[in-house]
């Protein structure tokens, strides 16, 4: 039997097959992350598909933790170090980076350099740390970590580590006042570093914080990874009075924070306590003095595997603080200095769409809040510092494992 094409089929048939290769092409010259698309189709719409494995910041790939923290001979402070071990430059590691500062009582270093367009584009490693002021001194540490190393910023025959920072104030809470972070905190926390999960609760710089320290990750159906981690020292509460749950606790991911209504009773006991500590103040009465207009500030950061600019990196900080505006009340007060940090692990692009963008901005900020759930679920207390969550409300937290 002969069978007859014409010649409007022979067409329509070899525009398929160019169709097609076209999509086979794409598909395999895709950047990571990317999903394969047909020419003129819509993008696939990005959705969250969950927490990374360890639901900590080190689930970015790339990225390390160190902590280094004292308890006890009037000590109650601590470290902790963000860095990379992903080479960028012949010199050594480095992440793009911004920030975001809100609120009146900052206290940070090198925060200038991370302005877009200037000549740094990458920084070795990101300092939050207890000690006011004085906790700033835990970034030379740092520094002194990575020149031996080799790592930072080419000047000459030698290197200069980019280590910006960020303190809160958390000065004579272990009983005395010049027991604080130094330059051995800051070695001690970078050579500690991991990419093991992260030990969350009154850790590094979580130790002196009034609500201690916490972290969160979560996947991406476009493949990357986003993860925050937050020293949690506001002025106001990430507990709603009303119902005694998290203001954030409505982020919640695959049953992450495992938590009910606690009884009326316990609520009320735990606000009437809650009032009399001085909401956020580190479990401590104020003391009349006025210092607790400034004993406050929440310092965190968030990262991303995705491939973005300086300029981006800034933004996701940015938008990163909608997560502390939905997880603590009051924020950014007079007394607060909240700084925010936003990393990517990867040499930018110069790609990503808007799409792609706006959804890894808005998953850091719903991170950085389910970091601070994290922070207030797992925090115990430690010499004077508050009474954990779920001592104090052991209802809510019935079906939390131990």
């Amino acid at each position: 039997m002969t069978i007859f094409v014409s010649r409007a089929d022979a067409i329509r048939d070899s525009g398929t097959r160019l169709v097609g290769a076209l999509a086979l092409a794409t598909a395999l010259l895709a950047p990571h992350g990317a999903a394969a698309q047909v020419p003129g189709a819509q993008p696939p719409r990005i959705t969250v598909v969950g927490p990374g494995p360890t639901n900590t910041i080190t689930d970015v790939p790339g990225i390390k933790v160190g902590q280094y923290d004292r308890f006890g001979d009037g000590y109650r402070s601590g470290t902790t170090v963000v860095l990379t071990d992903s080479a960028r430059e012949k010199s050594g590691p480095g992440m793009t980076a911004g920030y975001s500062q809100m609120g009146g009582a900052p206290g940070t270093k090198e925060t200038d350099l991370l302005k877009p367009g200037g000549n740094v584009r990458t920084v070795q490693a990101i300092v939050l740390s207890g000690g006011s002021a004085y906790g700033l001194d835990a970034t030379t540490g740092v520094m002194r970590w990575m020149e031996e190393r080799g790592f930072g910023f080419r000047v000459g025959a030698g290197v200069v580590p980019i280590v910006p920072g960020a303190i809160l104030l958390d000065l004579g809470r272990g009983g005395d006042f010049k027991k604080r972070p130094d330059a051995d905190f800051g070695y001690r926390a970078a050579d500690a570093a991991t990419s093991a999960a992260v030990q969350m609760g009154r850790k590094g710089a979580g130790m002196g914080a009034g609500w201690g320290l916490g972290s969160a990750s979560v996947k991406l159906s476009n493949g990357y990874t986003v993860g925050a981690i937050v020293a949690l020292n506001p002025g106001g509460s990430p507990v709603d009075p009303k119902t005694c749950l998290p203001w954030a606790a409505f982020l919640e991911l695959a049953n992450e924070f495992n938590i009910v209504q606690p009884t009326a009773q316990e609520c009320a006991a735990f606000a009437a306590a809650q009032a009399a500590g001085g909401r956020g103040r580190g479990g401590q009465p104020p003391p009349g003095d006025g210092s607790e207009n400034f004993s406050n500030t929440t310092i965190a950061v968030v990262a991303t595997d995705a491939p973005l600019e300086d300029l981006e990196a800034e933004r996701m900080a940015v938008i990163a603080n909608d997560g502390l505006a939905r997880a603590i009340h009051p924020i950014h007060g007079i007394g607060d200095g909240d700084t925010i940090f936003g990393l990517s692990t990867t040499p930018p692009s110069h790609t990503m769409t808007n799409a792609e963008l706006g959804a890894i901005f808005n998953a850091a900020a719903d991170a950085l809040g389910r970091a601070v759930v994290h922070a207030v679920l797992v925090s115990k207390q430690v010499g004077n510092a508050r009474v954990g969550y779920c001592d104090q409300l052991p209802s809510a937290c019935k079906a939390r494992k131990p």
